[in-house]
């Protein structure tokens, strides 16, 4: 019998000494979906009759000896701004219900090349952007750990979905925190890498400049056996950067003795106070880094509501470019969350987002100068365990300054790692932050936190009623 959870390691090792075939593996995690998300709402689009026929090949190649690495056999969920070949992709909005791309996202490409098996597309905030909506094709998803609260946005479905092991991993998008939210409200692992690290091309836009795709999974092992096959060089995506690909799984030695780690204090303290539990959940993990062999000191930058201010500026005034055209012919298309949202970019100028750029050259600066003698810095990732739905705002990313922006503004690798429970058995988390392009020592730091925490033999349990 498979298990109800495993990790993208775990079932890899399986099914490289035959002791777990993809075909049982993809059929376990159909059973689970078909049980278990009705409560959820993860999957807008289950392909089950596609992935079984995926797993039937991938255990017919395995089995003849050419095996494609760890993702082959492995079930995985899309978030449904990626682009896949024949299937719609609708950004979980009416606006876009009938678009059927003719390509697959050049992520989802690499993903597939890798063996791995796509089980569906993922619930999304609108165009990842407007939610948690209820005025939508799609419900939003839920949080599995207690289904009355947020999975956290955008990249909720694939939140809840990988934390309810009905996917062993998915995939995410991060304008000002979409990976690195529903991560920490649904205690996983989810990592934004360096902007240009993996390409955008065929995933619908939110944002040119701040817009970064990333995996999502249990564990940063995971996560770095899903960046191996998502990152490099793309020249049909004009950010797309130009650099080696490291082997990031290789990279996880767990000895993380010598690092210099700042923590940023001030972001959850004062600038975005999170709760007790939060801030507790983090100076136990600082004591796990330390007793690990790390240099920890504080470190202070620029308050948080300016980083968050330059954010959400350039963000809006780049959504609203996208989006323009469409609004005003179809306004009434769109859900409330995006469309009020939307309405309030409509008055932005010219000449502030232009400061905002200005701004943002100045805060990348100062980031890299503060990171110069310091291999990771640490924050919060959420200011609280996941909130309930209805204490939730149409309004909220402007209420109190994201504690995740400011590493789409510097374009940083930034991964939220969870770091205990509440009483009420709730996921935290807390942020790591490496300098541009260095991946390989934030997931190696996760790796080596959760080697030293029980944390990830935690999963939620989970009824059909």
């Amino acid at each position: 019998m498979v298990p109800d959870f495993l990790t993208i390691a775990e079932a890899g090792v399986l099914i490289a000494k035959r002791e777990l075939s993809p075909v049982e593996l993809v059929r376990s995690r159909l059973t689970r979906i078909e049980r278990l998300d009705g409560r959820l709402n993860s999957f807008i689009r289950v392909l089950g009759e596609e992935a079984l026929a995926a797993a039937r090949s991938a255990e017919a190649e395995i089995i003849a000896g050419r095996s494609r690495g760890p993702l082959h056999g492995i079930p995985i969920g899309l978030k449904d701004i990626y682009e896949t070949k024949g299937v719609p992709t609708t950004g979980h909005s009416k606006v876009m219900i009938d678009h059927v791309p003719r390509e697959d996202a050049t992520s989802v490409r690499r993903l597939t090349e890798a063996g791995a098996i796509v089980l569906g597309k993922l619930a999304t905030h609108e165009f990842a952007f407007g939610g948690p909506s209820f005025d939508l094709p799609w419900p939003p998803a839920r949080n599995p750990w207690d289904t009355t609260r947020f999975t956290g946005g955008s990249s909720s479905g694939t939140g809840a979905a990988v934390a309810a092991g009905l996917v062993l991993g998915g995939t995410g998008s991060d304008t000002g925190g979409s990976i690195r939210g529903p991560a920490a409200y649904c205690g996983l692992a989810g990592l934004k890498p360096s902007y240009g690290r993996i390409s955008r091309a065929g995933v619908l836009p939110l944002a040119f400049s701040l817009d970064h795709a990333g995996p999502m999974a249990w564990t940063a092992e995971d996560c770095a056996i899903m960046l191996q096959a998502m990152a490099g060089h793309d020249p049909l995506d004009p950010a797309s950067a130009v650099r080696s690909v490291l082997d990031y799984r290789a990279s996880l030695s767990g000895e993380v003795k010598g690092l210099r780690i700042g923590l940023i204090r001030h972001f959850y303290e004062t600038d975005n106070p999170a709760n007790q539990v939060t801030r507790q959940g983090i100076a136990n993990a600082v004591k796990v880094f330390e007793d690990l062999g790390c240099s920890v000191r504080e470190l202070r930058l620029s308050p948080l509501a300016d980083w968050a201010a330059c954010g959400i500026m350039i963000m809006l005034s780049e959504s609203y470019a996208i989006h323009e055209a469409t609004l005003r012919e179809r306004f009434g298309d769109y859900g409330e969350a995006f469309r009020d949202r939307m309405a309030l970019a409509a008055l932005v100028t010219g000449a502030d987002y232009i400061q905002a750029t200005r701004l943002r050259r100045e805060l990348v600066a100062e980031l890299a100068t503060a990171m110069s003698h310091l291999d990771l810095v640490i924050t919060a990732a959420a200011p609280s365990e996941a909130p309930t739905f209805d204490a939730v705002s149409k309004f909220a990313i402007f209420e109190r300054p994201l504690l995740t922006m400011p590493f789409n503004v510097t374009g940083s690798p930034a991964m939220s790692v969870c770091c205990g429970y509440t009483e009420g058995g709730l996921p935290l988390a807390f942020q790591l932050v490496g300098k541009p392009f260095d991946e390989a020592t934030v997931l190696n730091a996760a790796h080596a936190y959760e080697r030293a925490t029980s944390w990830r033999s935690i999963r939620p349990a989970l009824s059909p009623t």
